[in-house]
């Protein structure tokens, strides 16, 4: 790999790896060795307590909101390397989509933020990490959970002022 395309950062200067010359450049990964490798990514998303009941509850029309959102995180996560250009296409080996929710019962008159965590793991053995692929999992399943309640979230002018995205990042990286 040359050496201009490789991350520095030597006396304040920062040289990118996917920037050679001045252009975007995809990185040569073909030297690297193949090892299997695991990323853990996570995100949330707030909702209304009566959206977070309804998915629940199994009410939503649109129908199961978290078993939607599994098979899109998987979708995703495939499909990656099309999506993010500067991505190599990896064999994947192995996918979990978790979710947690909390919320939308009786809260007793305490706080509750309620939300619904998403938690993927991918698993790939390959010259190159797959952080990518989990958190383009993460975001997507969080995006369909989004669009499934969407009737549900929007206030009277169709905005959204109780949704919110967040949180979105790698927990884990590993090379093993």
């Amino acid at each position: 790999m040359p050496e201009s395309s490789k991350f520095h950062h030597i006396m304040g200067e920062i040289t990118f790896t996917h920037i050679r010359d001045d252009h975007a450049a995809m990185v040569d990964i073909s030297e690297k060795d193949v090892i299997r490798r695991r990323a853990v990514a996570t995100g949330r998303i707030k909702l209304r307590r009566e959206t977070i009941a309804a998915i629940q509850a199994g009410s939503v029309e649109k129908g199961n909101v978290l078993a939607t959102a599994r098979v899109a995180a998987i979708t995703a996560i495939k499909e990656t390397s099309r999506i993010i250009p500067m991505c190599h296409q990896i064999p994947i080996t192995g996918i979990d989509v978790d979710f947690e929710v909390v919320g939308g019962g009786d809260t007793d008159g305490q706080e509750v933020t309620n939300a619904i965590t998403a938690v993927v793991t991918v698993s790939s053995v390959g010259r190159t990490g797959v952080e990518m692929e989990a958190l383009c999992g993460v975001s997507v399943a969080l995006l369909t959970i989004w669009d499934m309640v969407k009737s549900a979230e929007k206030d009277e002018s169709g905005n959204y002022p109780d949704t919110e995205i967040s949180r979105i990042r790698v927990l884990e990286k590993v090379k093993y």
